[in-house]
């Protein structure tokens, strides 16, 4: 029988995410990793192989904990309308940014940083995107205006959403202001004619 782990690895691994998410993969070091994590190297090699692997456990914990409660947040129907589930969601970036958090979305930024280099990283990642898709093109389905749409075009309407969403965190990470971002969005629904009555 092994000897019980000297560590909570969800909160380690949150703490981890937190240095990807701000540093990137590469700007992270072990260093960084084994400082926020609170833990020894030794502990840090008994539970993961490498800083990759922390990664992909970083990933996995970020799909957990934000991608599939976003997802369940577009699909439910006590959200009120489809519609309104969908803005809630993009002004997420912009309400970030009004906490000072410029982090962006850490799903968007391992997209731009590490899936086109890593097919384990581009895996999980396209796994999420997919996971939010479906939320947008459920929601367009709750809602009044989209509800009879051919499922096709919520099926693109959802991709459309997805891309927002992403160039939205990535506008938000690189210094857009709150009414700028709020500008986006307003434009966006208003010209999709995505804006709930």
């Amino acid at each position: 029988m092994g000897r019980p782990r000297e560590f909570d690895i969800d909160k380690a691994v949150d703490r981890a995410m937190e240095v990807f998410w701000t540093k990137g993969y590469e700007g992270a070091s072990l260093q960084d990793l084994l400082k926020a994590m609170k833990i020894a190297r030794g502990s840090l090699y008994k539970a993961f192989d490498d800083k990759h692997a922390i990664y992909l456990a970083a990933l996995d914990r970020y799909d957990r904990t934000m991608i599939v409660p976003g997802a369940a947040e577009l699909s439910d129907p006590d959200g009120g309308d489809g519609l309104t589930r969908i803005k809630r969601v993009l002004e997420g970036a912009r309400d970030a940014v009004a906490e000072n958090d410029r982090r962006g979305c850490f799903m968007c930024n391992a997209g731009i940083d590490r899936a086109a280099a890593d097919p384990k990283v581009r895996k999980k990642v396209l796994a999420m995107m997919k996971r939010l898709e479906g939320g947008f093109a459920t929601a367009l389905k709750e809602s009044r205006l989209a509800a009879d749409w051919p499922a096709k075009r919520r099926t693109e309407t959802a991709r459309l959403l997805l891309d927002t969403y992403m160039g939205l965190n990535v506008l938000a990470r690189a210094g857009y202001s709150p009414p700028e971002l709020s500008g986006i969005i307003k434009v966006f629904l208003r010209d999709w004619k995505l804006q709930a009555k």
